[in-house]
């Protein structure tokens, strides 16, 4: 019985992708360094900000001086533009209305630093939709250690057998792996359904609502 869904974020429930390329972007301009298709922005989210920015970087430039100021710089420009563009995916906001008409407990696990990730949350689906928003933080490892889903099932008092993980990406499958947990593909995300798949992912969602039918079907 699924009764504690574990989300991602970007690529999950918000489609930030807009935005962290447009910060990212202007990072790289002000260092006249190329910039890159929004697209590209794709392959460069979900391992974090740090991965983000190396990612981003030519590779003669990924010195951790470089990539300290970069981090600092892009940090700046997205605590003032990260909500320019961001916006919930279609069908999300009616997919946690019914999930929570059910009963099911909701958390958000990121690697998205933490004070975003929450910021983020509650500006978009208010203060009491989730009962936990974890992101990247010091002492927590990021996905797809463990670390993160199993903090948020201790805190919640909730266990392995009733929890599903919801993601977009191979980080999220693993993560789920690594925790023992079962893991739903959010196909309408960043990545895409083939690499959900080929990571292992338990079952593919095309929309939000499909996930209610996954319930349905068994996963329930």
């Amino acid at each position: 019985m699924v009764r504690f869904c574990i989300f991602d974020l970007d690529g999950t429930l918000l489609d930030t992708l807009d935005d962290l390329a447009a910060c990212c972007n202007a990072m790289l301009q002000a260092r006249g360094l190329p910039s890159h298709p929004t697209d590209a922005y794709r392959q460069f989210v979900g391992n974090g900000v740090g991965n983000l920015i190396k990612s981003a970087l030519p590779p003669h430039m990924r010195t951790d001086d470089v990539l300290a100021a970069c981090r600092a710089d892009f940090g700046a420009r997205y605590g003032a533009h990260c909500m320019d563009s961001t916006a919930p995916y279609p069908g999300v906001a009616a997919m946690l209305d019914a999930l929570q008409k059910r009963g099911v407990c909701l958390a958000v696990l990121s690697n998205k630093p933490e004070p975003f990730a929450q910021r983020m949350v509650e500006a978009f689906f208010g203060p009491d939709r989730f009962a936990a928003v974890f992101g990247q933080r010091a002492g927590l490892r990021r996905k797809p250690a463990p670390d993160g889903a199993l903090a948020l099932l201790a805190r919640l008092g909730k266990t392995q057998r009733e929890t599903l993980l919801v993601g977009d990406s191979d980080v999220d499958v693993y993560t789920a792996q690594n925790a023992r947990l079962r893991c739903a593909g959010a196909g309408w995300g960043f990545r895409g359904s083939a690499e959900l798949w080929r990571a292992g992912c338990d079952a593919l969602l095309e929309t939000p609502m499909d996930l209610l039918a996954l319930l349905d079907n068994g996963a329930s």
